[in-house]
């Protein structure tokens, strides 16, 4: 039963950490793919294709629009870091609370072994009690057979000493 909730909590865990391990891996790609886009975006900012060596209208719409890519893609990974930060603190709980209980197991196994050698312990004195008692009973028991025996021994030897 242990190692089965031992595989059990295992594989939980390992698929937990293969979770939050894919989690991170998400957010990594798209950090890489903001930076990428603030490249595309430095680059717009230095492309001048205008008269005179001055930026266009599709220029700075152009810069606009992929900046409008990058305040999207961060808010992405504002969700996706949310995301990992509750996984994470959803692991800690289950922690927590595996710790809790393990440690409650552990109490209750104390108080039962405890109690079970208190039960031992009660068990062996009243176990000795009997046994005294029955040693009581069997030397009362050897007595009195013994008097029964003198007194038969004695009430025969009169008889015949009174028949003589």
């Amino acid at each position: 039963m242990f190692c089965l909730t031992a595989l059990g909590v295992c594989a939980q865990r390992q698929s937990d950490s293969l979770a939050y391990q894919l989690q991170r891996a998400k957010i990594n790609a798209m950090l890489a793919k903001r930076a990428q886009q603030f490249g595309q975006y430095d680059e717009s900012l230095s492309m001048h294709t205008g008269i005179f060596g001055l930026q266009t209208k599709k220029d700075i719409r152009r810069s606009n629009d992929i900046l409008m890519d990058i305040v999207k893609t961060d808010d992405d990974i504002y969700k996706q870091i949310k995301i990992l930060l509750d996984f994470r603190a959803f692991q800690q709980t289950q922690v927590q609370t595996h710790s809790k209980e393990v440690e409650d197991n552990t109490i209750g196994y104390m108080n039962a072994i405890n109690k079970l050698r208190s039960e031992v312990d009660k068990l062996k004195t009243d176990a000795a009690n009997q046994q005294q008692g029955e040693e009581k009973t069997t030397k009362k028991f050897i007595i009195a057979l013994a008097a029964m025996t003198l007194l038969i021994l004695f009430l025969l030897t009169r008889r015949r000493t009174a028949k003589a």
